[in-house]
């Protein structure tokens, strides 16, 4: 522009200019605009809410970390209390494991031993105590009698150390070897193995003896250290290491309190009970006087007080006894620390009320009573129908010929019908065996005679007199059952006395055994109305336990040495004591009196060989508890239904169903087979599975046919029943095919048992016709409490071979 200043031109867009999008941040705004905003304030619920999360996180870390600072703080001050001052007296039982080894041996060099006080018959019967000043610590041994089974196991379930006595050379013989069974079985607490005799071998047999006990002990003990007891150094070093052993912790004592009877006095009642006075160390935990009270072998029983006697086993340098109890060492007086409250105490009522008329609501009236007389006068006969049939659906099953003869005997009761199923079991396949046992007849002929070749060799003239022919008679039909079972199993046959709809009336088809419903409230036994029943046991359990540990603090503490007085208790207790048995005593949680139904998981034991039948008697060692019963077994599974098991199977794990008194898991289980004699043998260990009267355990028998004429995927099948109505009444259940063919029956042919059935594939001309049905079955009410005391092992005061006196 001449003659003016240029001026400067800006460039404006145009209206076809392209607008790109603007970036979308969500609608939310950056944590800048929020800071500039809030000019340096923050927003309390954006605060609350990331600190709740923050909070949350670090209250986990600080609460895991103080329940393993509480846990590390309760281990340690149980270790340092154990045969302290302040604690109970290390107990320690001295079991020898071989017939050829004398623990007197033993227990005499640790007696000599000059660390330390010995207090003769601290521990009740062969028992010593040692006091060591050196150590600070409290010992207390005890012996017992090896071969009396329930004296060891009763002693393993509350001592703290178990002092194995090894031979040098063989290590343990076989009565060793099962005891051994027993205790791992049970729940083996802290362990210590020692030899005696290898300081007397040379010094080149030392080390090859020893090397050979490690490998006998591996198969045992695999990381256990071997102990020489020969000499007086070796006595203070086995001394020094139980003073300093790590304690094994078992779960089923140690939430409970238990106490071993060191002292115990009867006094008689007016009646023919009495009061027994029981004195000894409380162990476990707290024990409460208004808790029931466990007397191993014996039953339950209540508490009427507990008192405080001096400690018959003060360590040297002791002024008082703790800081709740100030007792000193020389006072002999005898101080009550509590008395039993009869409002607060735990009732001994085991079964429950049964009310008869609990689920009538009136009373009827004279004028209904006899109307109900007149109806029952014009009623019709009456028939046999399948349980559980309403009186609307038996008015429509007509009646047929041959039914209303023996109608008017009445049904047999759930006794009777067991004893038939076992006899239909006897002879399903007698004829089966008996020819297959002809078969080789000949063969058995031989055997027989070279046996009575061999018997008029030996000029065994008294062999028989030692025989028992009738329990052998038994043996044999066992083992021929056991050996039908597994090669038909629960396959019976249809009586031809009897009708099958009849016979089988309890029994119902399936269309799956996995799937198909089944109420576990249906048609219950008398004996469900007598036991208790939680709605959710594995809460109650959880419960138990925790309001056990919070309550943990109220009674006698752990470590006192107390006196017991237990009311109402028969005279046997005290000879039991007497006679140098172990007398035990447990306290037992709420409901661990009363009775239910008691499922325990359990496997055979390799030793044990003989056929075990379902419903047999056996000895339970469950717990601290020992009891006789009749069980049921049944198979593990994780379905709602449970198939029967005739017979203890080997390598299989089985459920034994028992009426027992209810027991928290965990606890060890022991079964025993009692024998004529009187001796006991383990068939059977395992661990307690549950409390549930609703586990559904069902019976199956199975009914079989063959088929006589086959055209493609029908056929028709005899000799599955014998009559016409028989099939009709099994219409709707479904049929199987050993070869895997399912179907079902089209209709009846003729009057003698003939089906025409249709499945769902072409029918081999060799298969097997199968009717599955099934019943609900229940344990027998068998439960006795009292356990005789088994036969002793041993022989001219020496423990002998188990099958020596079995051969015997």
């Amino acid at each position: 522009m001449a003659g003016g200043a240029e001026q400067q031109q800006t460039h404006r867009a145009g209206v076809l200019k392209q607008k790109n999008k603007h970036h979308k941040h969500g609608k939310h705004r950056t944590k800048g605009e929020i800071e500039r905003e809030n000019k340096g304030r923050v927003s309390v619920k954006t605060l609350s809410k990331k600190q709740k999360k923050e909070q949350r996180k670090q209250d986990r870390r600080h609460k895991a970390s103080q329940l393993r600072r509480n846990k590390k703080d309760t281990v340690l001050t149980e270790k340092r209390q154990l045969g302290s001052k302040d604690g109970p007296p290390h107990l320690v039982a001295v079991i020898p494991l071989h017939a050829g080894i004398n623990a007197q041996n033993a227990l005499q060099l640790l007696r000599s031993a000059e660390t330390g006080s010995v207090y003769e018959g601290a521990g009740g019967g062969d028992s010593f105590g040692l006091v060591l000043p050196r150590f600070k610590q409290r010992l207390v041994f005890i012996k017992p009698n090896a071969a009396d089974l329930h004296a060891v196991l009763d002693l393993a379930k509350v001592v703290d150390t178990l002092l194995f006595v090894l031979d040098p050379t063989e290590g343990w013989d076989s009565y060793g070897d099962y005891c051994l069974s027993c205790l791992f079985a049970q729940g083996l607490p802290s362990h210590v193995l020692v030899t005696q005799g290898i300081s007397e071998l040379s010094v080149k047999k030392r080390t090859e003896a020893r090397r050979g006990l490690c490998r006998v002990t591996e198969s045992r003990f695999p990381e256990a250290r071997l102990f020489s007891l020969d000499s007086a150094p070796d006595s203070a070093l086995l001394l020094r290491h139980l003073a300093s052993q790590k304690q094994r912790r078992l779960a089923f004592r140690s939430r409970r309190p238990y106490l071993l009877a060191q002292s115990a006095c009867f006094e008689p009642g007016p009646g023919p009970l009495g009061t027994l006075r029981v004195s000894g160390y409380v162990r476990g935990r707290a024990l409460d006087v208004n808790q029931l009270v466990h007397i191993v072998g014996h039953g339950d029983f209540q508490m009427s007080q507990i008192d405080a006697p001096r400690d018959p086993l003060p360590m040297a340098a002791r002024g008082t006894r703790g800081g709740d109890m100030d007792m000193q060492e020389g006072d002999d007086e005898v101080r009550m620390l509590m008395r039993a409250d009869p409002s607060r105490q735990e009732s001994l009522q085991t079964e429950a009320e049964l009310d008869p008329m609990e689920g009538e609501q009136t009373w009827p009236s004279e004028s209904e009573l006899k109307e109900a007389e007149e109806a029952l006068k014009q009623q019709k006969v009456a028939r046999k129908v399948p349980k559980g049939t309403s009186d609307y659906q038996a008015s429509w099953i007509m009646e047929r010929e041959g039914e209303s003869e023996g109608e008017e005997e009445g049904e047999s009761s759930d006794e009777e019908e067991e004893g038939d199923d076992r006899m239909e079991e006897q002879e399903d396949f007698m004829e089966e065996i008996d020819s297959q046992d002809g078969d080789v007849s000949e063969g058995e002929e031989e055997d027989v005679e070279e046996c009575e070749t061999l018997t008029e060799s030996g000029r065994d003239d008294h062999y028989d007199e030692k025989i028992d022919v009738q329990e052998e008679r038994e043996m044999v039909e066992r083992y021929r059952q056991a050996r039908s079972d597994q090669m038909f199993p629960d396959e019976v046959d249809t009586p031809l006395d009897i009708s099958a709809r009849v016979r089988f009336q309890r029994y119902r088809g399936l269309k799956s055994f996995r799937t198909s419903p089944w109420d576990p409230k249906e048609n219950l036994p008398r004996d469900y109305s007598r036991i208790f029943q939680f709605q959710n046991f594995e809460r109650t359990r959880k419960r138990v336990f925790t309001e056990a540990e919070e309550e943990g603090q109220e009674g006698a503490m752990v470590g006192w040495y107390v006196t017991v007085h237990i009311k109402e208790v028969p005279p046997s207790v005290m000879e039991h004591f007497q006679r140098g048995r172990p007398l035990v005593l447990v306290s037992l949680l709420p409901h661990e009196q009363r009775m239910s139904v008691v499922h325990m998981l359990v496997r055979r034991h390799p030793g044990n060989t003989e056929p075990i039948k379902s419903k047999e008697e056996l000895v339970f060692q469950c717990g601290f508890r020992r009891f006789r019963a009749s069980p049921i077994f049944s198979q593990h599974t994780s379905g709602d239904k449970h198939k029967l098991e005739r017979f203890l199977r080997p390598n299989t794990p089985v459920v034994m169903s028992v009426y027992a008194p209810i027991t928290f898991p965990t606890a060890g289980v022991l079964v025993f087979k009692q024998r004529a004699n009187g001796m006991q043998d383990l068939v059977a260990t395992g661990s307690l599975l549950k409390v549930d009267p609703d586990r559904v355990i069902v019976k199956r028998i199975v009914l079989s046919g063959h088929p006589f004429k086959i055209l493609r995927k029908t056929a028709v099948v005899r000799y599955m029943f014998f009559n016409r109505e028989d099939v009709l009444w099994f219409k709707p259940v479904e049929l199987r095919t050993k070869w895997g063919r399912r179907g079902h029956i089209k209709e009846a042919l003729g009057t003698h048992g003939h089906m025409k059935c249709v499945f769902d594939n072409q029918l081999p001309s060799q298969d097997t016709i199968l009717m599955h049905l099934y019943k609900r079955v229940y344990p027998h009410w068998t439960f006795d409490p009292h356990v005789p005391e088994p036969a002793s092992w041993v022989k001219n005061e020496a423990v002998v071979n188990p099958e020596e006196i079995e051969m015997e």
